[in-house]
Order: structure tokens, then sequence, then C-alpha cells
């Protein structure tokens, strides 16, 4: 884990429970930050490895995998919520997908953030709407469209 000497937020809590990955604590609260875009209150972004990741999915999802992000939205003041990111399942997909692991990790950080803030995808009006809204932050982080195909995220 790589420290850093400036916490752009103090109300975003980063935990690396995977050391597989070096990774700018500054940069990921920045990404949340970003993404939060008004909605207040406290986050916590857990890398983890897949062996957590499959227990969570199975405990919180009934699903007896691992996934590559999720969201635990919180219903406390003052509290948006948790996100699990599987950094094994990150890691294989930026490589099958030919992304920068950084970016597609930036994309998940973004993906869990917007659905602590309410956002979903069970609709294809909710998914076209997340989309966009995911695509307009990264912009503004400097990472490409995630839903292009091939593309350089």
């Amino acid at each position: 884990m790589q420290l850093d000497t400036v916490d752009p937020d103090p109300a975003i809590w980063i935990q690396i429970a995977d050391n597989s990955i070096q990774i700018s604590v500054q940069q990921v609260k920045t990404w949340a930050a970003v993404a939060r875009n008004g909605f207040q209150g406290e986050i916590c972004i857990r890398f983890i490895d897949e062996v957590e990741g499959r227990s969570l999915n199975k405990q919180f999802r009934n699903i007896d995998q691992a996934t590559n992000v999720l969201a635990f939205e919180a219903r406390e003041p003052g509290i948006l919520g948790d996100i699990a990111i599987c950094v094994p399942i990150a890691q294989r997909e930026a490589r099958e997908q030919q992304k920068h692991l950084t970016n597609h990790l930036a994309h998940l950080v973004v993906h869990g953030t917007l659905h602590l803030c309410g956002f979903q995808h069970e609709t294809d009006e909710e998914s076209a709407t997340m989309e966009t809204r995911e695509i307009g932050i990264l912009n503004s982080l400097g990472v490409d469209n995630p839903y292009t195909d091939h593309g350089t995220d």
C-alpha cells in the first residue's frame, strides 16, 4: 500500500486486504469523492481477495463466486455504505478487456459509489442513466469510456 500525505476526503476510508496491488489511497479517495458528487456520508472501500469476495457474494447475494464489485448501502445517517472490490477479478477483467488496471479500478470505484448514492441498473432505463453518469465522471477523471469495445479504459 502506498501511503499518501494529503487526505482529500476524510469521510472516505480505504482498506487494502489484498496486497497484490499497489494503489494510491489518495487517488481512490478522489475517484469516490468525484462520483459522490454532493451526496454526503462516509464510504469505506475495501480491496479484497477472491476468497473474501466469494464469501461476501455468497452471504449477501447467494451467489457462490466472487464478483468484481459489491456495494452495501448503509441505512444510518451520515454513512453511505461500503464497497468491496475483488482485486483478482478486476485484474483478470482488465487483462481480458485490454484495459489499464488503474482505469478499471477507477470504474469499479465509481460504479460502487453510484450504487451507494442510490443509482441502480435493474432496468434498461436505469442502466442507461447509470452508464451515462459513469462515463461522464470517468471522463472528468481522464478515464476513457469503459463500455466501448476494446477500449483503453
